[in-house]
C-alpha cells in the first residue's frame, strides 16, 4: 500500500488514485489512533474476498460500480453512494465495473 502525502487544501479524492489493469490499488493518506482513510481503485472483475475488520468502516464510491456483500446482504453501489460495513461482520467487495472508493476506518 502506497502512502500519499497529507493533502493541504481542497482536493478531489477520485483524482488522487489511478486504475491499474487487472489490479487493485490502495493508497492510505491518513493513519492515526482514531482510524485511517484509504483510497482504492479496482479494475473490473477484481475483488477482495470475504474478511472481517475489527472496526466500523464507511465506503464511499467515487467512480464506477461495486457490489459489496455484508453477511447475507448484497448491495450494488455507484458513484456518490456510501455504505457502512459494521465491525466484525464478514464482508467482501467485487468490481462490477472498474471503480474507485474512499474507505474510512473508525476505531472505537
Amino acid at each position: 500500500m502506497k502512502k500519499l502525502e497529507l493533502m493541504k487544501g481542497p482536493f478531489s479524492p477520485k483524482e488522487k488514485i489511478e486504475y491499474a489493469e487487472g489490479s487493485i490499488v490502495s493508497q492510505e493518506f491518513i493513519h492515526n489512533r482514531a482510524g485511517n482513510l484509504t483510497l482504492f481503485s479496482f479494475d473490473e472483475g477484481q475483488q477482495l474476498s470475504e474478511h472481517t475488520a475489527p472496526f466500523d468502516a464507511v465506503c464511499q464510491i467515487l467512480d464506477g460500480e461495486a457490489e459489496i456483500h455484508i453477511a447475507e446482504d448484497v448491495y450494488r453501489l455507484t458513484e456518490g453512494q456510501m455504505l457502512i460495513m459494521p465491525a466484525n461482520v464478514p464482508h467482501s467487495v467485487h468490481a462490477v465495473k472498474a471503480f474507485k472508493m474512499l474507505l474510512i476506518m473508525i476505531k472505537g
